[in-house]
């Protein structure tokens, strides 16, 4: 029989709702993102450590699996091809690549003029890549971890509750060095979040 090798953890954070939060996955280590509470959108941007010109491809990730969902054997990857992680564990069963991210301008938009002063995903992002010396040029469509986005016969998306459940959790292997942006997703106008945005954990090992 053999041994079952132990991990090292080398992070283990939580993020508070509606936070950012970033780190820099080496390659073989695994991400576990982990839904404390439930029902919690995490939206997720990734990058070549290298070269963040290299960066995840919802297109192209779509393309090479013909699905518009991502679960367990999904591999993330760049325009070039890069595989960036592969998701390796999946409590949840499909997550989200179309939807995109909340912004100020999209809340104002959806839902009225009152929610203009609410932070959004967008917002997160632009504060968690400014420390990496990225900017506005360097976000693109984006990972919905956890958030449930159904198609619709004619099309539409849906944003409807969550599949997730409390300590539900997902785990990445990077499969270079991989940056990881996350926005802790703070909508409260839609059942996203069940409109009560929450922590998550965030856990790397080797």
């Amino acid at each position: 029989m053999t041994p079952t090798l132990s991990r090292t953890v080398v992070l283990d954070e939580t993020v508070p709702a509606r936070a950012p939060w970033s780190a820099i996955v080496r390659a073989g280590e695994r991400l576990e993102i982990i839904d404390l509470h439930g029902n919690q959108a995490v939206d997720c941007l990734l990058y070549s450590a290298a070269d963040t010109a290299d960066r995840y491809s919802a297109q192209a990730t779509v393309a090479a699996q013909r699905n518009i969902f991502l679960t367990t054997g999904s591999v993330l990857l760049t325009e070039a091809g890069t595989a960036l992680m592969t998701v390796l564990a999946d409590e949840v069963g499909n997550h989200d690549t179309i939807a995109g991210a909340c912004s100020q301008e999209s809340n104002t938009l959806r839902y009225g003029h009152h929610t203009r002063h609410q932070h959004a995903c967008v917002e997160n992002f632009l504060a968690e890549a400014m420390k990496w010396g990225l900017g506005k040029r360097d976000l693109v469509s984006n990972i919905n971890w956890f958030m449930n986005v159904p198609v619709e016969p004619d099309g539409t998306l849906g944003i409807v509750d969550g599949l997730s459940a409390p300590g539900k959790k997902v785990t990445l292997r990077a499969e270079i060095d991989t940056l990881v942006l996350v926005s802790n997703c703070p909508q409260i106008n839609n059942p996203c979040n069940g409109f009560d945005p929450t922590p998550v954990r965030m856990v790397v090992t080797r």
